[in-house]
């Protein structure tokens, strides 16, 4: 840990509250230690990024098309699940996890905001503009993203 930080005094990781379920696996260049930080690095680097979708959740994808933005979420379960105050490198200070995008949480679950740039939904892949996962990432949903919905008001702060 760095100074400052701060663990739980138990293992998120143990609990039993919700079952989930993989719908497919991210396909990416990244691997551990070779991995952009975000989706802006994502974007600056390039790169094949894909989403392979199992079999059975194949008939959900009816609907999508090239162009839209979706959201994805997945599971960094290889992350550290009992930091709950973190001290990052690029922070003067040590911060609340749910103040930060950080793969490290008690429920290991990253949110992307990207581009379907092609899909094939008979064979289950999804291209697109950027990924900030290490190749092979369990996906656990994909929904589309909306202007009238996932964009809040103004409030002046950001």
């Amino acid at each position: 840990m760095r100074p400052g930080e701060v663990a739980l005094p138990f293992d998120p990781g143990s609990a039993t509250d919700a079952g989930l379920c993989f719908i497919g696996h991210l396909r990416t260049p990244w691997t551990r230690g070779r991995c952009p930080k975000n989706l802006r690095e994502a974007r600056a680097l390039g790169g094949d990024c894909q989403a392979r979708i199992n079999a059975p959740f194949r008939p959900g994808l009816q609907g999508l098309s090239p162009g839209q933005a979706v959201i994805l979420l997945y599971w960094t379960g290889a992350a550290r699940r009992d930091l709950i105050v973190q001290q990052p490198a690029h922070r003067d200070r040590p911060t609340g996890t749910f103040a930060l995008r950080s793969p490290a949480r008690p429920n290991p679950i990253a949110l992307a905001v990207v581009r379907l740039l092609d899909l094939d939904a008979e064979n289950g892949t999804l291209i697109f503009d950027a990924l900030d996962a290490y190749d092979g990432t369990p996906l656990l949903d994909l929904k589309p993203w909306l202007r009238s919905v996932d964009v809040p008001p103004e409030t002046g702060a950001d």
